[in-house]
């Protein structure tokens, strides 16, 4: 038996730090999941205040139990200081985390760029498309959950 997404229940948790990019990176996610045949009213959004706080946004919605997986976007641009190198690393490491220990498929769609130019590259549509990116990935991983699940 295939997976079906479009009978799942999607979350997208989204740092508007960068309205503008937020925007675009939402816009990526919810035509990768119309394209997977998944209505409109079955994907959730939630906004944090940047990426920094994704995790934790992230592990309030799978422990919730109500989502298939958590599409996680953002977009950290580096500035003159460290900054962007703690921001970026304990993101990816945080959101990792929370789909390790609760089994809920949890994407980092967060851009690490160096300008805007690079940003808006990557959430323009197309193969570099980072918001479809992660509502991707986190399709593919319920479905192959679904599957091992099915085995006995």
């Amino acid at each position: 038996m295939s997976y079906d997404p479009s009978v799942g229940r999607w979350a997208i948790v989204v740092g508007d730090f960068y309205a503008d990019l937020a925007e675009r990176l939402v816009s990526g996610a919810m035509n990768a999941f119309a394209e997977a045949g998944v209505p409109a009213g079955a994907v959730e959004k939630f906004n944090v205040p940047g990426a920094f706080e994704l995790p934790l946004a992230a592990l309030y919605l799978a422990e919730s139990g109500r989502y298939d997986g958590v599409a996680c976007l953002g977009a950290v641009i580096r500035g003159e200081t460290d900054h962007y190198d703690f921001v970026c690393s304990e993101a990816a490491r945080g959101i990792q985390d929370v789909q390790l220990d609760t089994g809920v498929p949890c994407a980092f769609g967060v851009l690490t760029v160096e300008n805007m130019d690079q940003a808006l590259a990557r959430t323009g549509g197309g193969k570099r498309d980072q918001g479809a990116h992660a509502a991707k990935a986190i399709m593919h991983m319920a479905a192959l959950r679904d599957r091992l699940d099915d085995v006995e």
